[in-house]
């Protein structure tokens, strides 16, 4: 495929299922996971325009910051800190309508108001987490949580 990203002003549906067959097609035949979450991080930023997305990967049993699309970021985090710690303790997606309100949140850009953070699960082992923050309020719903998890599901290294 092009490296190049159309962009789907449809429905969110529709642009999730636009985006989400793109990123495949970017992975297709690429075995390079740095190359597949850059690429991936690329494509939903360029998609959303959201205020910051990309991914840490556990390492040495921290999160340590991967690819990413926006402002600069904390580097490393640790087990049960912050919302991506958080997602990666428990294993599961965690959607926060005000980052302000959420216990512990690490305050990386004081511009992100609301976030996602998925993790990304390989025999039932966390090894990363996709973290996704936009400047409003509320802004994330069950819709991006099901089109993200799918997206991250698609990723293996």
């Amino acid at each position: 495929m092009a490296e190049d990203l159309t962009i789907n002003n449809g429905t969110k549906q529709e642009q999730y299922e636009s985006v989400a067959q793109q990123i495949s097609a970017l992975m297709q035949g690429e075995h390079d996971l740095i190359a597949n979450l850059a690429n991936a991080a690329a494509a939903l930023k360029t998609q959303f325009g959201w205020l910051w997305v990309g991914f840490y990967l556990v390492k040495n049993n921290e999160l340590v910051l991967g690819p990413f699309q926006g402002p600069v970021a904390c580097t490393r985090i640790a087990k049960g800190r912050g919302v991506c710690g958080k997602a990666w303790e428990l294993a599961q997606t965690l959607l926060v309508e005000d980052v302000n309100q959420f216990p512990g949140h690490i305050a990386c850009s004081s511009l992100s108001q609301s976030e996602i953070v998925i993790p990304l699960i390989k025999n039932g082992e966390v090894w990363g987490v996709l973290d996704v923050d936009s400047e409003q309020l509320s802004f994330f719903d069950e819709i991006d949580q099901k089109y993200l998890e799918d997206i991250v599901a698609a990723i293996s290294y």
